[in-house]
């Protein structure tokens, strides 16, 4: 690894416990060669520590936040509400099939905005991220536009696959 990155993206979660979760957008940020750190910051047990991480985002240098919470998941909206920072939710299911998390990271009051990703929709959120950051950054687009290609070209090789499949009244 590259000495003297700063982190571009933080990856926040309310516990240590969601990092089966979050290793998700881990995995993406690093693919794309996106500098990030991560913590463990609860809205609820370290509400000190979770302000001084939100109103010192900016200034550090940081372009995008990625908040997982589970259960109440005020995590990402304590968040949003101290920085200018973009701040994407990740719901991530530990209670009542995720809804309680979903809606809690949803339902933010006017100002105070959260885009959220699908229930312990990780990688999704490191692809925003990524795309949120790429406005400005020729070079992480053209990585995007060669990640969504790979993409495109599993789904032809899949495609390629399923064709070998047979079953007596398969048509394709």
């Amino acid at each position: 690894m590259p000495q003297g990155l700063k982190p571009k993206v933080s990856i926040i979660m309310g516990s240590t416990s969601d990092l089966v979760v979050m290793t998700g957008a881990a995995d993406v940020l690093n693919q794309l060669e996106i500098p990030f750190e991560m913590h463990a910051l609860s809205a609820h047990r370290t509400p000190a520590e979770v302000e001084i991480f939100a109103k010192g985002a900016h200034s550090r240098g940081i372009k995008v936040i990625i908040a997982a919470a589970g259960m109440a998941a005020h995590l990402p909206g304590v968040i949003a509400a101290m920085t200018p920072v973009p701040v994407i939710g990740v719901p991530i299911k530990a209670s009542l099939e995720g809804w309680d998390s979903i809606l809690a990271i949803l339902q933010m009051p006017p100002g105070i905005p959260v885009a959220t990703v699908a229930l312990n929709g990780s990688r999704n959120s490191a692809i925003l991220a990524a795309q949120m950051i790429a406005t400005g950054d020729e070079k992480l687009m053209e990585k995007l536009i060669e990640f969504k290609n790979e993409l495109k070209n599993k789904m032809i090789e899949a495609n390629k696959e399923l064709a070998g499949v047979k079953y007596p009244f398969k048509t394709n």
